[in-house]
């Protein structure tokens, strides 16, 4: 099952996208999920590195890796006994808000929980709504 955005389908994230907010809903019983995906994750290396002097040091390489949006489908355990029971194709995935930074995506990912009430029904997979974000991350970026 593919990803869509807006009705259209999602091969691709844009540029500027650091990570989504989206909505799984479940088209046999109509229960959904909200949650949030990066696109990439920081990965660091260690490489060790011999010095002009002789010492031997390990040197740090930080990079990105893209993640597994394209084939993800949420991290509710409950969810996902119910993917691998139905299957796939008895599930839609909608990217709700494209991203440009983390703390956009928490935020974003708890207003739309709170805004549905996810925990106030059984309607929601979802069982906790947990977020940290600090408001200078969000004031005049969204």
């Amino acid at each position: 099952m593919t990803w869509t955005f807006q009705g259209s389908v999602v091969d691709t994230l844009p540029e500027d996208c650091v990570g989504f907010v989206y909505l799984i809903t479940n088209a046999i019983t109509g229960r959904k999920y909200i949650g949030k995906k990066l696109a990439k994750f920081a990965k660091t290396t260690y490489k060790t590195v011999t010095q002009k002097n002789g010492i031997k040091k390990k040197k740090k390489i930080r990079s990105k890796v893209d993640s597994d949006w394209q084939e993800y489908y949420g991290s509710s355990d409950n969810l996902t006994k119910d993917v691998d029971l139905l299957g796939k194709e008895n599930f839609t995935r909608e990217i709700l808000h494209y991203c440009t930074s983390k703390a956009h995506s928490s935020y974003l990912e708890a207003k739309e929980q709170f805004d549905r009430k996810v925990l106030e029904s059984t309607d929601y997979y979802n069982g906790h709504i947990s977020v940290r974000v600090h408001g200078s991350h969000i004031i005049n970026k969204i």
